[in-house]
């Protein structure tokens, strides 16, 4: 994320951090609290963009748990740890499907640009400010 410096400034954010916007508000939805989401989110941003197609997060409303794979999952419901999950490769192709449809706009003019790539938007946009 680029932060905003003054009135009329823009702050632009990556794929990952809408992703993992996504799912703060999930776990916001259900009950967790800031600090275990804050934790959470130091997680989601260590892990590499591969790591989070392939993850899933679990929350007993109190703690919020990593699985990589089934058996994992598997262990935290027979636990009775496990309530709810949120499969962050099901997130992230939602958000790739959501950014597919939309058109871009050029900050400066205005003119929406058809068929462009928006990660290509974005790259030109961080290169030009720092």
């Amino acid at each position: 994320m680029r932060p905003a410096y003054g009135s009329g400034s823009q702050r632009l954010y990556s794929f990952r951090d809408v992703v993992v916007l996504k799912i703060v508000k999930r776990l916001l939805d259900t009950g967790v609290s800031l600090q275990n989401i804050r934790t959470a989110v130091q997680h989601l941003r260590a892990r590499g963009m591969a790591d989070l197609a392939q993850m899933t997060l679990m929350s007993d409303g109190a703690t919020v748990y990593e699985c990589s794979s089934p058996d994992e999952v598997v262990g935290l419901l027979q636990g009775g740890q496990g309530v709810f999950g949120i499969a962050v490769g099901v997130v992230w192709r939602d958000v790739e499907s959501a950014l597919a449809q939309l058109h871009g706009e050029r900050v400066d003019t205005g003119e929406t640009l058809i068929g462009h790539n928006p990660a290509d938007e974005l790259a030109r946009r961080r290169n030009r400010a720092g």
